[in-house]
């Protein structure tokens, strides 16, 4: 299947120039590319990973990335839908640069005989001056044209407006295209739907100042099966950052999207062929109870941001946590991660297992924890408590000095045990 068309079947395509003309060049090619990342955050988040698959699918295809990490462009801010942004320092910035470069390094093949290539938009904008600015990029821009894009009329629009700092972030980032345009040949800027006016922007200045034809395409902004912005009732981003989410809150945001959205997704995140994607769904619509199609995703997408012995150890302590697997052989970090929304109380060693079901939630006291043990509901990491009197011994710590407490099969708590 022609790149284009996988793009196109795989949902990956919101806007594009002259596609027929695209093709042509993709098939004249190889050609360069690039997509640019601004440090606006620490991290990368799971919607930065839609143009970083893109990229990834057109590298395969034999064609050249550049991976623009946006150091001047994060001085200044993308103007928001809302609300001005708050400007970061120098340190700030430079420290997220590298945090993005390094994250991005993972997901492109930087060596062989199509190897990605870094690149910073400070290399050259920290050499422009006002005039440079105003002389040889401003003249070029129509202010009608600015003035008119989405979210700039939407700022003038609003109470709180917009200031020149941000308005001028359109010119700079139309810099960006052209300066990669002359340095290393790019023929084409990729990035979000969210983006377009920018993107377009950059296309528009390479042909006015070098009369030469070069393409834009987005990724869509990615929404679930009601219409909602993914993640969105997350509560914030699903960063990529194992210090920011863990691997096992990675994985479990993936497991739990909706059957009406899984396959869709698994087309957008994952790289498994389109045709196994269909019999995935096709198999998880029969079996809806074991949640197929959500599995293979959280597997792929977990693999992919975090690798295969990260996702290993996730599923290790999912399976660990329902009575399948040795809760002792987890490492205490990814067994931290697993139990930390669960319900917890403080304990200690001596302590009743009547006292701490009561603790942590489990039952309203002593007597109805009583009665549970009596009937062979309680457990202990696992191990069923027969005995009322039954109090919590050093041999049943867990790495990170905890127990998981267990009331039927899917009731569980955690007993914290402070060490100095």
């Amino acid at each position: 299947m022609h790149v284009l068309d996988e793009l196109m079947a795989r949902g990956l395509i919101a806007q594009h120039t002259d596609l027929n003309e695209l093709r042509e060049a993709l098939d004249s090619g190889p050609i360069t590319f690039y997509c640019g990342f601004d440090p606006t955050g620490p991290s990368l988040h799971h919607g930065h990973l839609v143009a970083v698959i893109l990229m990834r699918h057109l590298q395969r295809a034999g064609h050249h990335p550049l991976v623009l990490v946006g150091g001047a462009t994060g001085l200044i801010g993308d103007p928001r839908e809302s609300g001005e942004r708050t400007l970061n320092s120098v340190d700030t910035v430079k420290e997220w640069v590298g945090s993005l470069q390094s994250q991005l390094s993972q997901f492109l093949d930087f060596d062989g005989d199509n190897p990605a290539r870094m690149v910073n938009n400070y290399d050259w904008t920290s050499e422009l001056s006002a005039i440079d600015l105003l002389r040889d990029l401003g003249k070029h821009f129509r202010m009608g044209t600015m003035l008119a894009k989405d979210t700039v009329a939407r700022r003038l629009a609003s109470e709180e407006g917009i200031s020149y700092t941000e308005f001028s972030y359109q010119i700079l980032q139309a810099n960006d295209f052209l300066e990669l345009y002359r340095r290393y040949g790019c023929v084409l800027e990729t990035g979000g739907n969210d983006q377009w006016g920018n993107l377009v922007g950059g296309m528009d200045l390479i042909h006015k100042t070098e009369g030469a034809s070069v393409h834009v395409l987005t990724t869509p902004i990615i929404t679930d099966s009601s219409g909602k912005k993914l993640g969105k009732s997350e509560g914030g981003a699903v960063w990529l950052d194992p210090e920011l989410l863990s691997p096992y809150k990675f994985y479990q945001f993936w497991l739990n999207q909706a059957d009406a959205d899984a396959g869709k997704l698994l087309r957008i995140f994952t790289f498994l062929p389109l045709d196994e994607i269909e019999e995935i769904v096709a198999e998880g619509a029969n079996k809806p109870h074991l949640r197929l199609a959500q599995r293979k995703l959280a597997d792929e997408v977990t693999t992919f941001v975090h690798g295969p012995e990260a996702t290993e150890r996730v599923k290790a302590a999912s399976a660990a946590l329902f009575g399948k697997g040795e809760l002792s052989e987890l490492d205490a970090q990814t067994l931290s991660d697993a139990v930390a929304e669960l319900p917890s109380a403080p304990a200690e060693i001596g302590m009743a297992v009547v006292d701490l079901a009561h603790e942590t939630g489990l039952e309203k006291g002593r007597g109805a924890a009583r009665r549970t043990i009596a009937s062979g509901g309680l457990s202990i990491n696992g191990v069923k408590v027969t005995d009322p009197e039954a109090v919590l011994g050093e041999d049943q710590l867990l790495p990170g000095n905890i127990v998981l407490i267990r009331k039927g099969k899917k009731n569980l708590a955690v007993g914290r045990i402070e060490r100095s």
